[in-house]
């Protein structure tokens, strides 16, 4: 079988995030434990295993993500990953409709080569900040949302740009606090810098320090920043290392994710299920 390495939510080679993507020959999935050792081994935030359904239902693939340590309910690029791989091998074109566990996902690609994905917005609770998250994070916030069921975050909203790019959390710690883990974020510092707000997120509980990318912690982050901006189309800017942007379009209960993919390694997995 065939798998591949995709990097995210950016247009060029070892930026974004970077998702396994494996497309089954099968009519279901394999076992559990083999998923979860192909998603070990590549030890990537994400491995994504997909397989078409027959025709005339209610979606065309089935979609699972697997973090190194666990199945998780959404992921956002690494479902932009997949969309990226059937539409490069021809295995898809146009508009594609995944069946997951968080619902049903579509993913549409567009001629210039970005790639919407089409998502639930995430419900957001103003709650107290947590005992002990201020110190966690080393940082105060000015505000604390809590996520959907799906997402199991906490939004945590700081004093400005510089702040988040300058955390250094205690990663540990933040485990305590959220099922996920903790999307930090404040308004960009320059309006004329090309994205309108900065996140950065630490999931801790789901074997991932700081994703690189993270399209469904946009899914809260849409909400949030276009109540606040006046705007349902906005940029994000995600602030880590590997770094990478994501348009979001606030429509009702939905969030449209928009974003480029680039293919980096195209292997062989001689494991067999």
């Amino acid at each position: 079988m065939r798998i591949r390495i995709v990097d995210a939510f950016t247009d060029r080679p070892f930026a974004g995030n970077p998702a396994g993507v494996l497309l089954l020959d099968t009519d279901a999935f394999p076992d559990d434990g083999w998923l979860q050792s192909v998603a070990t081994e590549m030890n990537l935030s994400e491995t994504a295993f997909a397989h078409r359904l027959p025709a005339d239902g209610g979606a065309d693939w089935a979609l699972r993500w697997f973090t190194p340590a666990t199945e998780v309910d959404m992921c956002g690029h690494a479902t932009l990953a997949t969309a990226h791989v059937l539409r490069e091998t021809g295995a898809a074109t146009g508009t594609v409709r995944f069946a997951a566990r968080c619902g049903i996902l579509a993913a549409t690609a567009h001629d210039d080569g970005t790639i919407t994905l089409d998502f639930p917005a995430s419900s957001l609770t103003r709650v107290e900040a947590p005992d002990g998250v201020a110190e966690a994070l080393g940082a105060a916030p000015l505000s604390v949302r809590d996520t959907a069921e799906h997402i199991g975050d906490l939004l945590v909203e700081l004093a400005d740009e510089a702040t988040v790019r300058g955390l250094a959390p205690d990663i540990r710690a933040l485990a305590a606090h959220s099922k996920r883990g903790i999307i930090v974020t404040a308004a960009a510092s320059d309006p004329e810098s090309g994205y309108d707000y900065v996140s950065r997120c630490f999931f801790p509980n789901v074997g991932i320090d700081e994703d690189p990318v993270t399209g469904s912690a946009h899914t809260a982050l849409a909400p949030f920043w276009s109540a606040r901006l006046g705007s349902p189309e906005l940029t994000g800017l995600q602030a880590s290392a590997r770094s990478g942007l994501v348009r979001t379009t606030l429509r009702g209960d939905r969030v449209l994710l928009t974003g480029r993919a680039v293919t980096v390694v195209d292997g062989e997995l001689l494991s067999k299920p």
